[in-house]
């Protein structure tokens, strides 16, 4: 099993940035791919970033493309989320996960291992 713990969330104003971070515990991390997801209040829990187990390629839905990056430490077991010109419509609960499938997978039932979430708030 894999236990993973977000932090890095906070209340920020709108165009400001916010860097999260997941770290990792238990079995093998370097061995999955990662994602990062998050939830609005009212909304289905929505894909975020991905990177793969080695870190060299990554993916991003469209909407935060150009505006947040992923990356990750297996030697430190940490995975990071980098937000910049952060937008209200940003404001949700982030949660990491691990998956066993190839990278680009996007849904959320095919990555098995959950952290409990760190909120993130941009105000206008």
């Amino acid at each position: 099993q894999v236990h993973l713990v977000e932090s890095g969330g906070a209340l920020v104003q709108a165009g400001g940035s916010l860097r999260l971070s997941c770290a990792a515990s238990g079995r093998p991390f370097s061995v999955y791919n990662m994602g990062w997801f998050r939830q609005a209040p009212g909304k289905e829990r929505e894909f975020v970033a991905g990177i793969s187990w080695s870190g060299g390629s990554s993916y991003y839905t469209d909407s935060v493309m150009g505006r947040f990056t992923i990356s990750r430490d297996n030697a430190k077991d940490t995975v990071s989320l980098q937000m910049n010109s952060l937008k209200p419509e940003d404001t949700a609960v982030y949660h990491c996960a691990t998956t066993a499938q190839p990278l680009g997978v996007v849904f959320p039932r095919e990555y098995v291992y959950w952290g409990q979430g760190t909120q993130v708030t941009v105000s206008s």
